[in-house]
């Protein structure tokens, strides 16, 4: 790579000779000019080849043991019996890093109740009724004769 680096030379007017030039039009008074000078810097860039590189590659392999850390999760699972009558499903919860679901299940329940469906009320009275009906009854006589006496006599 080329740096080119340059300096022109500009001249410019200054204020007094701008000033000048609008008055010539105006009056025609000779003045005098002082020049006044500026410097410019040019760079460019150039591309320029100053040697030649070549570049190569060659592969080695070789056989090493690496010790790769390998992060796995185990996961401890116990049932714990409980057996408790509960009005309301109970909500997984946490306490700490474990875990509790509740397991549940639907017993049905058998009950014996005494019922009073109804009452009987019994009243004992006594009915007395006539029924007129023909009967045939025997009836007995005794009669008793004493022969002790003189005299006869029927009882």
């Amino acid at each position: 790579m080329k740096i080119n680096i340059s300096k022109d030379k500009v001249q410019h007017p200054n204020k007094r000779q701008m000033q000048c030039m609008n008055s010539e039009d105006s009056q025609s008074k000779p003045e005098k000019t002082i020049p006044v000078i500026e410097e410019r810097l040019n760079v460019s860039v150039q591309d320029v080849e100053k040697a030649k590189v070549r570049v190569s590659k060659q592969v080695h392999e070789e056989e090493v043991t690496v010790d790769v850390p390998f992060v796995h999760e185990e996961i401890d699972v116990q049932r714990i019996a409980k057996n408790i009558s509960i009005e309301a499903i109970p909500d997984v919860r946490y306490e700490g890093e474990t875990m509790i679901v509740p397991v549940i299940k639907e017993e049905i329940v058998v009950q014996k109740k005494l019922v009073l469906v109804e009452e009987i009320h019994i009243t004992k009275r006594k009915v007395e009724e006539h029924n007129p009906q023909q009967v045939r009854l025997k009836k007995e006589e005794i009669k008793i004769d004493r022969t002790n006496n003189a005299d006869q006599s029927s009882i």
